[in-house]
């Protein structure tokens, strides 16, 4: 099993295509199949359907269970009334402000390797929720998905000069599992330090769009202010938007907001945890450039665990606080009160 059979995989399910888990489930994800294709995989109209933990309890589902554990996914069996596009409604949690009761689900328990079958659509991007059916054109391997997931490949690297800060090169990386391309600006010389490193998420509508309703834009200007004043460090631009769930459920869960839940709510009743973020990949581009150790500029101490668990050491945590807005108040309360960020 190879990565690319991983990149073949997530690309299979953004297509609406069913996808094998040896020695588990096969999927065919609910956000993306379409009927024709639901018909083709499920003649008979029977599939159960698998979902995330946290969608499940959010629906009032998890609890049903012994021992439930948000976690751990969970099955619901197909009933008469569950047809595509019910279901389809029922597990987007857009309309979970305006539907009246849903009709009865029956909970089971999860089967082998649902888990990493949750974790190859939450790759591909899509809602946490796949119908389960027989056929599949292409078979994973756990293991193989938990090693593309702390695989990069070096795939271009030149000059990059920057206003206002030292000589810089840019090197780009691409994601053993996604194909996804992710970028490490290599700012001056260490001086044989361990370098100052700032891992960004890349954040389209505050990066780009200088959104209010977050502080990645405004982090991301002073991480390189800082790295320069240092005289050098790494910044790694990881394609890990809305903290790993990307940018379409990023923008379902600010409609989420708009209602009233916060960042971490949101993110639950999506279906997800509250930070989906793998650091495999930050690992593994560190490694590539010949950082084992690093000072990290970050507030977040998940990072830290994260890298360190990644086999990186962290020598050292530097400050990096950004001052609220009207806009971003709460958010950067929540982050504080609830994900356990420093100020």
């Amino acid at each position: 099993m190879t990565s690319r059979s991983i990149e073949q995989a997530v690309a299979a399910l953004r297509r609406g295509e069913p996808v094998a888990i040896v020695d588990g489930p096969t999927i065919l994800p609910l956000e993306t199949a379409t009927r024709a294709m639901l018909d083709h995989a499920d003649p008979g109209g029977e599939a159960n359907l698998l979902v995330s933990g946290a969608r499940a309890a959010a629906l009032g589902l998890g609890n049903r269970l012994a021992a439930a554990d948000e976690r751990m996914p969970v099955r619901i069996e197909r009933c008469d009334w569950l047809d595509r596009d019910t279901a389809q409604a029922l597990f987007d949690p857009a309309g979970d402000f305006s539907r009246g009761p849903i009709g009865p689900l029956t909970p089971l328990e999860a089967g082998p390797h649902d888990g990493a079958a949750i974790q190859l659509l939450g790759l591909a991007g899509l809602l946490p929720a796949a119908w389960l059916v027989e056929k599949a054109a292409i078979d994973i391997d756990p293991a193989a998905l938990d090693e593309a997931r702390r695989s990069v490949t070096l795939v271009a690297r030149a000059r990059l000069p920057l206003d206002d800060l030292p000589a810089s090169q840019m090197a780009v990386f691409r994601d053993g599992a996604t194909g996804e391309e992710h970028a490490a600006l290599i700012v001056g010389a260490f001086e044989g330090r361990p370098p100052l490193v700032r891992l960004h998420s890349e954040c389209l509508t505050g990066d780009v769009f200088g959104s209010l309703k977050c502080d990645c834009g405004p982090q991301l200007r002073h991480a390189l202010r800082i790295i320069g004043d240092e005289g050098g460090g790494i910044l790694l631009y990881l394609r890990q938007e809305g903290r790993g769930i990307g940018l379409a459920n990023k923008i379902r869960a600010y409609a989420l907001q708009d209602r009233g839940l916060d960042t971490v709510d949101a993110n639950r009743r999506l279906g997800f945890a509250d930070d989906e973020r793998d650091y495999g990949v930050a690992a593994a581009i560190l490694r590539a450039l010949g950082a084992d150790a690093v000072r990290l500029l970050t507030n977040n101490p998940n990072k830290v665990e994260g890298l360190e668990a990644e086999g990186i050491r962290v020598a050292e945590r530097v400050r990096h606080h950004m001052p609220p807005n009207p806009h971003n108040a709460a958010y950067l309360e929540t982050k504080k009160a609830r994900s356990g960020h420093h100020d």
